[in-house]
This record gives structure tokens, C-alpha cells and sequence, in this order.
């Protein structure tokens, strides 16, 4: 029997209408592990999620299995190197939405990268971004955030970090889920060795043309002066509590940015946030 056909937010919303009935609002964080064995159980009793656990898996980090010969049923195997629980339960809520989503389209199961897990871009592997938004929306559904955080506020990495032990999540996950939904001017950069993998821009940022381009183009650096390129990010404090910077650095307002070293995925993570009107009337995207 074909699975139901829904979005990600509303195999999401369907979730968490579910745990709100049983659990209360105050849910959170989710055991995606348990939730995962008994929702699947509930709605596809032969086909269902038998196994979860961590093992060695060289080239990937996660991927949804079916059962092998002679038995039935999926399993969720993860890298057993990754450590953050953070990381593991976004993870397994990831391959969660997969099974939901695309077990009939990949019967032979599907793995996943380190790439799939935090990259949130529609443009990128669209079953990825599917699953990437199923668990957003499932570990932090938008009602609940926007009371943790308003849309109008900026943040700063306690408050992220508050949000993250909520939900159970990792620290690039909260500000993902932010970039999305904020009215603030803000832009997320993620680079390593000096040089920008990717960003993203929230919806007012990117119309004033606070956006950096990173495909199909020459490597992108990271401004000299900024502290994604400080040699001292993992240590120094002024990172993580933000500095203040002038226009032209990262883009043509001045800006305040914050930035943390995710020794998960060996890159920096900065967050650039800029005034809520720009003084560049939408200048075009330079190359820092």
C-alpha cells in the first residue's frame, strides 16, 4: 500500500498536532528515535521502523535501510562518530522524513552526506531539502519558536544556545530555522579556511541585496577584518559575543557579527546582522 502523500510541514504539523494531544505544548525535546518506531508503526504496521542505531559508515552519515532478505521493515543507522546529541537527533529526524516522504521512490533505502544535513537551500538535492524541512518543522515547529524568539529581535549566541537545549538541536540548526522566519536584515555565512562554503539570507536581507552568491562562481573569501576570518574564533570571546563593523566590510551598511567554530563539521558559522533599513539601496552583491 502506497503512504500517504503529504509537504514536510504538514507530515510535520500532523506530528506535532499529535504529540501536543498527548504530550502537552511543553513537548519538547522530541525522542525522534522513539517517536519515529511508534508513529511508523501506528501508520504502516508491516513497513515500520525497526532499528535505530549508530554504526560505521565511511563516505556518509546517516542513511534510511530497508530490512534485508526475508524480513521487513526500515532501519535508521547513523555515524557513530558523530557525538553531539544535538546533531543525532536532527539527524535521525531527517531520515524520519525520509521514510515518510520518499521510501517508495528509493525502495533500496537512501544515505545521506554531511552536506544534506545542513544545507537548507530548495535548490540543493530536493529530497534532501524535503527532509531538512520536515525536521525543522517537527523539532521546532514556528509557533512554539517565535515565542522563544520574536521576529522583530536580533539574537546573540545565549540566546540561540537557550533555544538549541530546548529543542535539542545543534546551534547551526536554530539560526537556520531563524534566517527563515525573522524580519530582521540578516545574513548566515558559513565558511572554513578562510573561504565561504555557503550562506543564506533572510527574506529582508536578501531583497536589500545583502546575499553572497557562492555557485557557480570563483571561491568566495571571507573579509580580512571579520571575525570568520580570525585565526582565534574558537577562543575568543569577542566572537562569540559580537563585534561591531563599518559598512564595506561585509556589505555596504555597517553590521554587527557574531561567529562560533562548529568543530562538528570543522567550519565557522557567523551570523552578520545589519540595520533593519539599508543605506546601500540595494546594492549589488560584491566580492568580499
Amino acid at each position: 500500500m502506497m503512504s500517504e502523500q503529504l509537504s514536510p510541514h504538514k507530515w510535520a504539523f500532523r506530528i506535532t498536532h499529535i504529540l501536543n494531544q498527548v504530550l502537552g505544548a511543553e513537548h519538547f525535546p522530541i525522542d525522534v528515535g522513539l517517536l519515529a518506531k511508534e508513529y511508523s508503526l501506528t501508520i504502516s504496521p508491516q513497513d515500520s521502523i525497526t532499528l535505530i542505531k549508530g554504526d560505521s559508515l565511511p563516505g556518509f552519515e546517516a542513511g534510511l535501510f530497508k530490512a534485508p532478505a526475508g524480513k521487513t521493515g526500515w532501519g535508521i543507522i547513523y555515524n557513530k562518530d558523530i557525538v553531539s546529541p544535538g546533531r543525532i537527533n536532527f539527524t535521525l529526524a531527517h531520515e524520519f522524513g525520509h521514510y515518510l516522504q520518499h521510501r517508495e521512490l528509493y525502495p533500496d533505502g537512501i544515505q545521506c552526506g554531511e552536506s544534506d544535513f545542513y544545507r537548507w537551500d530548495s535548490e540543493y538535492r530536493k529530497i534532501e531539502y524535503q527532509a531538512n524541512q520536515f525536521a525543522a518543522n517537527l523539532l521546532m515547529p514556528l509557533d512554539d519558536y517565535r515565542r522563544q524568539i520574536d521576529p522583530k529581535d536580533k539574537i546573540n549566541l545565549e540566546l540561540v544556545s537557550h533555544v538549541a537545549d530546548r529543542y535539542g538541536v545543534s546551534l547551526l540548526a536554530v539560526i537556520l530555522r531563524w534566517i527563515e522566519f525573522t524580519e530582521q536584515r540578516a545574513v548566515l555565512v558559513v565558511s572554513r579556511s578562510g573561504y565561504i562554503l555557503w550562506a543564506r539570507s533572510s527574506g529582508r536581507a536578501y531583497k536589500t541585496g545583502a546575499f553572497i552568491k557562492t555557485a557557480g562562481v570563483s571561491p568566495v573569501s571571507v573579509p580580512k577584518v571579520s571575525l570568520a576570518a580570525s585565526q582565534d574564533v574558537l577562543d575568543d570571546e569577542t566572537a562569540r559575543t559580537g563585534r561591531a563593523f563599518n559598512k564595506g566590510v561585509w556589505f555596504g551598511d555597517p553590521c554587527e557579527e557574531f561567529a562560533i567554530y562548529s568543530g562538528q563539521y570543522d567550519f565557522v558559522i557567523s551570523v552578520i546582522q545589519l540595520p533593519k533599513t539599508s543605506e546601500a539601496r540595494f546594492e549589488e552583491m560584491r566580492t568580499l
